[in-house]
């Protein structure tokens, strides 16, 4: 076993003892996507290793900064998809698409609301329902009469999207 290969814990029993048992360069060439085998249970998962360089700050709503977190992106997601037809790989894929999007850009500082509304954009070609209720949270939708616009907006873009193929 190669050395850079200890200390990743294995995901279902916590282990350190896993082994890679395949990499290749990720789809967006930027990443290295490895396949591990915990040597205790048996399991197998993926990890993707990075080429670190200067930390995503994000600029929340109160003018805060701190360091750009993907399992914050993954958490809102989840939650919004909760018992919904969506599946685990859906949703990586989608936050895959927004982190190219956001790490593509110029500055190495990006506001929550740019992110929320890449979420929002996203979710809302994945799943309407996962979207309404992301919106409903990132809106911060104060009463139902601000949720029955939203719906109306959404209502009246999917009538649009049908009848521009007639």
């Amino acid at each position: 076993m190669r050395k850079e290969d200890k200390g990743v814990k294995c995901p279902y029993c916590n282990e350190q003892d896993t082994k890679v048992i395949d990499s290749r360069p990720a789809d967006d060439n930027s990443s290295i996507r490895r396949r591990r085998q915990c040597e205790t249970c048996g399991k197998r998962f993926t990890t993707y290793e990075k080429l670190e360089t200067m930390p995503l700050m994000v600029i929340k709503k109160d003018r805060s900064r701190e360091t750009y977190d993907r399992s914050k992106i993954e958490a809102g997601i989840l939650h919004s998809c909760h018992k919904r037809p969506v599946s685990i790989q859906q949703i990586n894929h989608v936050i895959d698409e927004i982190e190219n999007r956001i790490f593509g850009m110029e500055d190495r500082e990006v506001e929550t609301t740019v992110i929320g509304e890449l979420v929002m954009k996203k979710l809302k070609q994945l799943d309407e329902v996962a979207y309404v209720r992301f919106a409903s949270v990132y809106r911060e939708f104060k009463d139902v009469n601000t949720f029955m616009e939203e719906l109306g907006k959404l209502l009246k873009s999917d009538k649009g999207d049908r009848t521009e193929g007639c």
